[in-house]
């Protein structure tokens, strides 16, 4: 299945890097928001079903780096996106995740902060003393550009607040947008209010800004300073206070049935508001539990957005065609009569694998109903078997790869006790012309070496012109030769040449990743490298015994050390990984240490943990400065001990002189 998905997957990302710059530095979006959370969700689908990770990932980052038009000033606090929930199970799943997070009953029902997700753009109003000093545009989440002049013309956003209650500082976030009605009067010359509203805000001339009715609601805050209050709906009453507007449609709710409820109803008038909304957003409304719950990468644990519906669309199969992806796996895409959904042409669909085929018993020639949905990329919902003509015959999947023609397989799954879905290539390594070339694009893409100018297209006519083969190939590239080429020249192959020299030096978890091992993602590679230490870590691997070492990474499990050892059997893999080293400067990753109690502590948790999640507990360790190991080992600093704790490993701790201490202890650490 990772074939057509690592295809699909990197041209998705480009897709969203590509419509990032054109939003948020060019100001001309190029899409609606409903296709651009649409191609954003589908990415996130792809990771979360499949392990992918990239640095240019959703998951990893939002918005795209600020423009060099304004100054630019990083954010406090993170101005991060919110995770998607479209269904009543996204939601069911939502709260089952905090629950188990914060070990709670699991009858617990959370009330929530419900807000409309307006449709518009993003900004961070910084007071001191009551008065606005600052304005940032969310830029990259990180970073933002500051737009101060341009807010200060939006009269629902006060200059000025000099209520006794207002904090001595804040970071009062919102968004900026456009009225229905009022971009009526302006519609000729923007795309849509959204589009509007970008525009608007960025522009050099605050005096053009002012001339567009531009409105403001605030909903959050980053960071501040002696504020008391203990729930996200007093926050909101408190904005009201301080002359803020805040939408009529907020309120709190209890139950994921009454959310839903609250969703269908807010679904079925929104086009009657006076703004566009493109979901509804639901809060954990407690702030001490927000906090407990915390962050994941680009978002928080205590949100979620619930969008509106998916498109979908019905159409005939013409083909089916078998992608073979860089990890071996076939991923049957159907060959689709082109058909219109939500404004984008679809004319390929993933059909996932062979039991989907199979459980679904979808066939070429028939009529297929095909969603868009938020999660993942265009797929086959149901058949129209009425439809289906007499002398339709059932497909076959090839148990021969179609590009080497070794014979497929389905690998056991030691964790989940069952037989994987994927049928995969059996031939292991460079020895598939498929996979060798998928190899070849990861190895030079931009979370990997970062070769510019060596892209997908000409990683394939170099592999037709057999001027590639093995990644050791592209050091050693005839540039006159290339600069004889058609499209070529060369000023273009002595570009080529030096992206490709400056590719050489790289950090090792860098290294780890473009290799393309199975499981073993940007997060794993990371990991694996911080253990290690360097190359010379790295390379001991190809002993089959050091592989095992990898099992006491809090992260690496049964999966990634099966993978690895399969990688490094391969002579072919070793002949690879002899030849870059001698060519590639890799360097070791330097390790930032965190403050706090257990700063450059190693810690490990065994039995179970009261009125705490491991989750949790880990999450409050890495965030005073500690590392979390999965077994005991001389380097061991603490061993946390819950009830019934594993005797061996307390065992083995006493032998070894490991403070062993118990939840009560570890919490007066902590202060908690």
């Amino acid at each position: 299945m990772k074939s057509l998905l690592s295809k699909e997957y990197k041209k998705k990302l480009a897709l969203l890097e590509k419509y990032n710059k054109h939003y948020y530095q060019n100001q001309k979006p190029l899409v609606s928001d409903k296709i651009y959370d649409e191609l954003k969700n589908e990415i996130l689908g792809i990771e979360k079903k499949y392990g992918f990770s990239n640095l240019k990932s959703p998951s990893v980052k939002v918005g795209y780096q600020p423009s060099k038009k304004f100054e630019k000033y990083k954010h406090k606090v993170k101005m991060l996106s919110l995770s998607n929930a479209f269904s009543q199970e996204d939601l069911i799943n939502f709260q089952k995740k905090n629950i188990n997070f914060l070990a709670l009953d699991k009858n617990y029902e959370f009330e929530y902060s419900v807000e409309p997700k307006i449709d518009g753009i993003s900004a961070s109003l910084i007071y001191k003393n009551g008065k606005l000093i600052r304005g940032l545009s969310r830029g990259d989440g990180e970073v933002g550009e500051d737009i101060t002049e341009n807010l200060k013309t939006i009269r629902d956003i006060p200059l000025n607040v000099s209520h006794p209650d207002f904090p001595q500082e804040i970071d009062i976030r919102g968004e900026v947008f456009i009225e229905t009605d009022d971009f009526k009067k302006i519609e000729k010359d923007f795309a849509n209010p959204r589009n509007a509203a970008s525009g608007s805000l960025r522009q050099k001339d605050p005096e053009k800004t002012k001339l567009i009715p531009l409105k403001f609601i605030a909903y959050t805050f980053g960071f501040s300073s002696g504020m008391k209050i203990k729930k996200q709906s007093d926050f909101i009453k408190d904005l009201d206070k301080w002359n803020f507007k805040t939408s009529e449609l907020n309120k709190t709710i209890k139950g994921v049935d009454n959310l839903v409820k609250y969703h269908f109803g807010i679904e079925k008038k929104r086009f009657n508001l006076k703004y566009d909304i493109d979901g509804i957003v639901y809060k954990v409304n407690d702030f001490s539990l927000q906090k407990r719950l915390g962050f994941m990468a680009t978002a928080p644990r205590w949100a979620v957005a619930h969008k509106f519906s998916a498109n979908y669309s019905i159409t005939k199969i013409m083909d089916i065609d078998i992608q073979v992806g860089r990890t071996g796996a076939l991923t049957p895409v159907a060959k689709v009569k082109p058909v219109n959904i939500g404004g984008v042409m679809v004319s390929n669909a993933t059909l996932h694998n062979e039991d989907e085929i199979i459980r679904k018993d979808i066939r070429i020639g028939d009529t297929v109903k095909i969603e868009r949905a938020g999660d993942v990329i265009p797929h086959v919902i149901s058949v129209d078997k009425k439809l289906r003509s007499p002398d339709s015959k059932k497909y076959i999947f090839p148990n021969k790869c179609p590009s080497c023609g070794s014979k497929t397989i389905k690998d056991y799954n030691s964790v989940t006790k069952k037989i994987d879905a994927v049928r995969r290539c059996s031939n292991e390594g460079f020895g598939c012309e498929k996979i060798s070339i998928e190899k070849l694009k990861h190895f030079v893409s931009k979370d990997a070496l970062n070769i510019e100018g060596l892209g997908k297209k000409v990683i394939e006519k170099f592999w037709n012109l057999k001027f590639i083969k093995l990644p050791d190939d592209i050091f050693n590239l005839n540039f006159e030769k290339i600069s004889r080429l058609e499209g070529w020249g060369s000023q273009s192959a002595e570009n080529l040449k030096n992206s490709i020299n400056k590719s050489k030096k790289l950090k090792l978890d860098r290294f780890i990743y473009s290799l393309g091992i199975r499981h073993i993602g940007q997060e794993n590679a990371k990991l694996i490298s911080e253990f290690l230490g360097n190359y010379a870590g790295f390379i001991k691997l190809k002993h089959q015994k050091n592989i095992e070492d990898l099992s006491n990474i809090d992260g690496i499990g049964e999966t990634q050390i099966a993978s690895l050892k399969n990688f490094f059997k391969n002579d072919l893999n070793l002949k690879v990984i002899s030849s870059l080293s001698k060519i590639l400067i890799i360097e070791k990753n330097i390790i930032k240490k965190k403050g706090g109690v257990f700063s450059n502590k190693i810690l490990m948790f065994t039995g179970k943990l009261k009125n705490i999640s491991r989750a949790e507990a880990k999450s409050i360790v890495e965030g005073n400065g500690g590392k979390i190991v999965s077994n005991v080992s001389k380097n061991l600093n603490f061993l946390i001990a819950g009830e019934k704790p594993t005797s061996r490993k307390i065992k083995l701790a006493n032998d070894l002189k490991i403070k062993v201490l118990s939840q009560d202890e570890f919490k007066k650490i902590l202060k908690l």
